[in-house]
């Protein structure tokens, strides 16, 4: 008796899907793409509409072969692959690649690997959307164009084996312009006074002075002579009831900064726990059991279903007063959110973390845990607090100084009971202490003053994390391009993560000084975030993918063709290394060779000693 089929892109999703569907179904895994463009060419017909050539890699033969044969017996095909743009162009090559046109074939698309997801899945299911393969196909077109076209040029003037790229090529500017505002920054000296106050009964407290600019310790002195010599009364107090709310559930880039903030994962390492914990592990008696809905979204959209679900438990296990009186919707707006999507949360809050905890490796544990708690703090009360600021005036021999105290006291905890988010070195988080009860028209006594000299610090270099926002920022990239944009500038040698922050390499500094100089609008952020809009557009069915290569690639070819001309003809010079040789003790230089740069005495022909400038510059 013949079979359905459904074709999913893992072993271990397949695993899952087996286990709801039960014996009708037959379950395959593609193990990701089964074509691709070809390696050793180009692979797109330029002159006759940016055709791309698809072939099965040679490795992805035996599955093809596999799931034809599967094809044969079933009954009808249902693909299952990923509900994105990456997931449609899969399942629509599957269809090329494996004939399944020949059997009755339907896409089915769900967020999360549940029994009633899925479930509810197969019953809705439809065509492909070519839309969105388009928009995929436009995508990795871009890319290979790019790709295939400059990195010839780095391998003849750089080293071989290296790449440039439309997403890879920009996030290696920022990381770069970065380093250059951190090397080039100066610092500016400045003060800050604190004084400690008194009430006549003897209760202190510390206050800052404001509005006052001191440059340097000469007009410090000068204003601690007169606050020093100052008298000091109450000009202000102000008290009033604040509300803080809590963010939203996790989408890709919000979960790969915060499981870096708090769990130190790298963004890699983020997304691959994730697609574990969304494909399904197994949870004892329940078997293998999708954990979290899909792990690559903008969306911060959530089910009714789910926020009634979350509602529920908050009630029961933390009380009324934690609930708002209605659900809480999120409309934060990433620019190309795909809304259809939900954003990251668990399948079922009953699944608490302390109940599945052995089933999981310390990693799963750990994301899973953070996951958890982010979403069911979204629909927990706000945290209420009181604020009070007390302004003091100080009225110096020759002016008046305005000085200020705040203090805050949580009324009501709130979200916060449960989770509190991160942050990035730079934000504020300022302690405030308590003050004593203060009256407009009191006077104080001045206890002592504190004078502390500071300097301005640079920006600070860029985690995976902040780069990871500062593209989503800028419009640069979507949440499947994220993990493998940083890999890639990572794996070429371009940039390094030392204590968490990321350092461009010499070899890195190189490669990005000869884009900027020939190929300045490949590398334009503004440039780039407007041609994910366009492809944006592809997707939603409002462009035609051809004519956004096209207008893409004329301007292109033409720079391209300039910058070929322009640098043919540029003799690289040899770079002082400021070392002497040490066979002959003539200067040492860096060359340029066929395999990249290296050290080499200048006395050449005469001396031949040569090494490895690898060592040196850290790739």
């Amino acid at each position: 008796m013949s079979k359905e089929l459904v074709i999913v892109e893992s072993p271990a999703k397949a695993k899952t899907i087996a286990k709801i569907l039960g014996n009708k179904y037959m379950v395959k895994a593609s193990i990701g793409h089964v074509r691709d463009l070809p390696k050793t060419s180009l692979g797109v017909d330029v002159e006759n509409g940016f055709a791309p050539k698809y072939i099965i890699p040679k490795e992805k033969r035996e599955v093809v072969k596999g799931l034809i044969e599967a094809a044969k017996n079933a009954s009808s095909v249902y693909l299952a692959t990923d509900p994105d743009r990456e997931g449609e162009a899969i399942s629509w090559h599957l269809i090329e690649a494996a004939k399944l046109d020949r059997v009755p074939t339907k896409r089915v698309v769900f967020h999360e690997i549940t029994r009633e997801a899925v479930i509810e899945a197969f019953h809705h299911t439809r065509g492909i959307d070519m839309c969105l393969v388009n928009a995929q196909q436009a995508r990795r077109i871009l890319d290979r164009l790019v790709g295939y076209k400059l990195s010839p040029i780095l391998w003849k003037k750089v080293r071989g084996g290296l790449s440039a790229g439309r997403v890879q090529s920009v996030a290696l500017r920022m990381i770069v312009d970065r380093e250059k505002e951190v090397e080039g920054f100066s610092p500016t000296e400045y003060w800050t006074i604190e004084a400690k106050l008194a009430k006549a009964s003897g209760e202190s407290f510390i206050s800052d002075l404001i509005k006052v600019d001191i440059p340097d310790k000469g007009e410090a002195d000068r204003v601690f002579g007169e606050l020093e010599g100052a008298n000091y009364l109450v000009a202000r107090v102000s008290k009033k009831e604040t509300s803080r709310q809590p963010v939203p559930p996790f989408i890709t880039s919000t979960l790969q900064q915060e499981a870096w903030r708090k769990l130190r994962f790298t963004v890699k390492q983020t997304m691959t726990v994730a697609q574990q914990l969304y494909e399904g592990l197994p949870i004892g008696s329940e078997g293998p059991v999708g954990l979290i809905t899909y792990m690559r979204t903008d969306s911060v959209r959530v089910s009714h279903q789910a926020i009634s679900e979350t509602r529920s438990y908050i009630e029961e296990n933390y009380g009324p007063d934690f609930l708002p009186p209605r659900p809480r919707l999120f409309t934060k707006k990433v620019k190309g959110a795909q809304e259809a999507h939900e954003a990251i949360r668990p399948t079922s809050v009953r699944r608490e973390p302390h109940l599945i905890k052995q089933y999981l490796s310390p990693h799963q544990f750990r994301l899973y845990e953070l996951i958890w708690k982010r979403m069911v703090a979204s629909q927990m009360s706000p945290i209420l607090m009181d604020v009070t600021t007390v302004d003091v005036e100080a009225r110096g021999p020759m002016e008046s100084y305005l000085l200020q105290a705040r203090s805050s006291s949580i009324r009501f905890p709130g979200f916060s009971v449960l989770y509190s988010e991160g942050r990035d070195e730079g934000d504020s988080g300022e302690e405030r202490k308590s003050l004593p009860d203060l009256r407009k028209g009191e006077r104080l006594d001045l206890l002592g003053l504190v004078p502390e000299q500071h300097f301005t610090q640079p920006p600070p270099r860029y985690t995976e994390a902040t780069l990871v926002k500062a593209l989503e920022e800028n419009g640069i990239g979507r949440p499947s391009t994220y993990a493998i944009t940083l890999s890639t500038i990572q794996g070429r040698g371009y940039v390094e993560r030392v204590d968490g922050r990321l350092h461009p390499l010499q070899i890195g500094l190189i490669v990005d000084e000869l884009l900027r100089e020939n190929f300045p609008g490949i590398i334009d952020i503004g440039f780039t975030a407007r041609m994910e809009e366009e492809l944006d557009e592809v997707a939603n069915g409002e462009r035609e993918w051809v004519p956004v290569v096209e207008e893409f690639y004329i301007p292109f070819e033409k720079t391209l063709k300039d910058a070929e001309s322009r640098i043919e003809k540029v003799e690289v010079a040899d770079e002082p290394l400021g070392e002497d040789c040490p066979h002959c003790g003539r200067p040492l230089v860096v060359k340029r060779g066929r395999y990249g740069r290296f050290i080499a005495c200048s006395g050449y022909p005469e001396c031949r000693y040569k090494s490895s400038l690898l060592t040196k510059i850290g790739v």
